[in-house]
């Protein structure tokens, strides 16, 4: 990529910096820009990976600063995540770039429609953090998930952990830590498979820091409605280029 691509990686790391960590779902958008600069989706995909262990890296931090992350629950469902992300990665990093493409451009169309609502809106906050071997099985499949892909995995890990007995700040604080222990594991391997752009992925993460450390100091609930109708329609249109174009 010329200077001018990497500016605009840099700025598309901001903005996906700043709602991957107000809300989830950003990396669907940092994938269609990198692929559309020119990365392989499967180049995109690992590349992708730096970007966001640096952003969740610092928003773990600030997080839990801020007395608002409960780590000792990531800790218990961690190890399951971990695991089932290097089974998704292995996937990852053994498939064609068409193929990956088009899985993209599905999974886009897939999650967007979870963004048009918010992830309470379909789990209870009543139930009790003590179902935790339930909560160890889900995290494992959302591993796997996360692994394979991970852009969208955010509004699986908010909703499971709603559903385990937490508030929307405090789930999106369990979503970075859960993001960047999984992350750190499986990074090696896509850069075993040169994967890995790690200019790109640098660049890509410091805009990143700027747009989570901005999404820290606002409301969960301000503005989120209009986050969410904007990265609708931005999935809307990188999909149907992806699939069609």
């Amino acid at each position: 990529m010329d200077a001018l691509h990497l500016f605009f990686v840099f700025v598309a790391g901001i903005v996906v910096g700043f709602i991957n960590v107000l809300a989830a779902g950003g990396s669907f958008l940092t994938l269609a820009v990198l692929i559309a600069f020119g990365l392989p989706p499967t180049v995109a995909n690992g590349t992708n990976r730096v970007g966001l262990l640096i952003q969740n890296s610092f928003a773990s931090l600030k997080f839990y600063r801020l007395k608002l992350l409960d780590y000792k629950f990531v800790f218990i469902v961690a190890p399951s995540a971990l695991a089932g992300s290097i089974l998704g990665s292995y996937i990852a990093t053994h498939i064609p770039d068409e193929l990956l493409k088009k899985i993209i451009a599905i999974l886009m169309v897939l999650i967007s429609l979870i963004t048009i609502y918010s992830p309470q809106k379909f789990v209870k906050t009543t139930y009790s953090q003590k179902k935790w071997a339930l909560m160890v099985a889900t995290f494992f499949f959302i591993g796997i998930y996360g692994g394979f892909i991970q852009a969208g995995v955010g509004f699986f890990i908010i909703a499971a952990s709603i559903w385990g007995g937490f508030g929307m700040v405090e789930a999106n604080a369990i979503k970075v830590l859960t993001i960047v222990i999984y992350t750190t594991a499986v990074l090696p391997m896509f850069i075993f498979a040169n994967q890995v752009d790690f200019v790109v992925g640098f660049v890509l993460g410091l805009g990143s820091i700027i747009g989570a450390r901005l999404a820290i100091g606002v409301s969960v609930k301000k503005g989120d409605k209009f986050i969410r109708f904007a990265l609708l329609v931005l999935l809307a249109a990188f999909a149907v280029k992806l699939l069609f174009f």
